[in-house]
């Protein structure tokens, strides 16, 4: 099994991510093009630094022309000038900054442009603007799924640090190009790697405070810490921002798991340098990239889930089957029910709800709002979960998906998706059985051709 090892000792934010995606020998050029696919006025820039004796790739994101400024360095240019007028900001993600101002200020403008033109600025947006922003996007459909759930991690994360509605977040925190073209490349950028399984070391933190667009916040950030639930971390007593909101959602959503260096044979390794220099401590991510060893290799990934379950005995039996479509379509990862007797003899329904931690709040509120429930019991599980991944496969009546999966590289399972055949049994006049029986034979002819 390939596998990538992330080593934050330094903590990570998204641009030390894809400056050590670079140092692996993902090529720039890859990067180059998922900017352009966003069609944004952005792009980045590359060089080779040196972080406490280590050579490390640094990545810069620019966005109309003007690069972020660290944020204790735009606070101090700002207290020079008579302080902000306003504090409309957004947590910027280049590594062990302070956020930027959302108002992208570069104060080192050409000579001759004005000050208005020194600030042009890209204003943030709300979730449904990055998903279309993302969908539009000329780049793998397994890449967009990943950026566009890294950005729904960091508005689930927002939303319930400041009470509302994922939806409602407006993200002055996450939204700007910068944080845009980090998210994407490293969805595009993992992908290029080509690994069975990401796996992330438990991370470095920091601590001390930092100033956000709400005021003065402990370190880790509120929204950053949201973001870790479930995820080893601790601190060396670093007086800084060590991981950003955009490094948290990447490692959460992208890693498999969180564990200690795995036993592997090393292929390459890869420094993302941030943009502070510590003093004797390197402000870097490693990346290693590697085979597993075999006797490590059979162990089946685990990931913690959430288990709701509610019991109802008065809910119309065809509401409770609009209700298992509703948790299906909000992100739930499973979902049934099963026949209960319950209190003064009343037959009724167990509902159960298999979902992610950061997905829990709102499939909670949905079944408050669309069952007749007055409680939700919740517990957090282990599970073990086979590697998983799709081909697809042409038919006499058209394409179909295939869900392959697999354990040390070896294909232990493999089905066509239901809703491929069904579509196409419905819109071609076939039979069901016939569609997938079919789909199976190519996958396996396909399969008998590479062999």
């Amino acid at each position: 099994m390939r596998i990538a090892y992330i080593d934050c000792f330094s903590g990570i934010s998204g641009d030390m991510f894809l400056g050590a995606l670079v140092d692996t020998g993902v090529p720039v050029r890859v990067l180059q093009d998922a900017v352009a696919a966003l069609k944004l006025d952005a792009r980045i820039e590359v060089e080779t630094v040196t972080r406490s004796g280590i050579s490390a790739t640094k990545v810069d994101v620019f966005s109309h022309g003007e690069r972020d400024l660290p944020r204790e360095e735009y606070w101090r240019q700002r207290r020079q000038e008579g302080g902000p007028k306003h504090r409309h900001e957004h947590t910027h993600d280049h590594a062990h900054q302070e956020p930027v101002q959302l108002l992208q200020h570069n104060y080192a403008a050409s000579e001759g442009s004005s000050r208005t033109e020194a600030h042009r600025h890209e204003h943030g947006r709300g979730l449904k603007e990055v998903r279309e922003i993302i969908t539009r996007a000329a780049i793998t459909e397994s890449a967009k799924k990943s950026a566009i759930a890294i950005f729904e991690a960091l508005g689930t994360a927002e939303a319930k640090i400041h009470a509302t509605d994922i939806e409602h977040v407006h993200f002055h925190e996450v939204g700007a190009v910068d944080a845009m073209v980090d998210i994407v490349c490293a969805a595009v950028g993992v992908e290029a790697l080509a690994v069975d399984q990401l796996i992330c070391s438990p991370l470095n933190v920091g601590g001390g405070t930092v100033e956000c667009a709400h005021g003065t916040f402990p370190v880790p950030a509120p929204a950053t810490l949201e973001l870790l639930k479930n995820a080893p971390v601790y601190s060396t007593g670093i007086q800084a921002e060590l991981v950003t909101p955009t490094g948290a959602a990447i490692v959460s959503t992208l890693a498999g798991r969180f564990a200690a260096f795995p036993q592997m044979k090393v292929e390459k390794i890869g420094y993302g340098a941030g943009s502070r220099d510590f003093s004797g401590h390197a402000n870097v991510v490693r990346l290693t990239i590697g085979e597993m060893l075999p006797e490590l290799a059979s162990k089946v990934a685990e990931e913690t889930i959430t288990v709701m379950e509610a019991n109802l005995d008065d809910l119309n039996p065809q509401v409770f089957g609009y209700v298992m479509d509703r948790l299906l379509e909000e992100g739930a990862l499973d979902a049934f029910g099963l026949p209960v007797q319950m209190k003064k003899n009343r037959p009724g329904m167990l509902l159960t709800v298999l979902c992610r931690p950061e997905d829990s709040a709102k499939l909670a509120q949905l079944l408050f709002t669309e069952t007749t429930t007055l409680g939700v019991r919740q517990r957090q599980e282990r599970r073990q979960v086979l590697a998983r991944r799709w081909v697809t496969v042409s038919t006499s009546w058209g394409d179909v998906r295939m869900k392959i999966a697999s354990l040390n590289g070896t294909v232990t399972n493999y089905a066509p998706e239901y809703e491929d055949c069904r579509r196409i049994a419905a819109e071609r006049h076939v039979a069901l059985k016939s569609v997938m029986q079919e789909a199976v034979q190519q996958y396996l002819l396909g399969k008998n051709r590479e062999s």
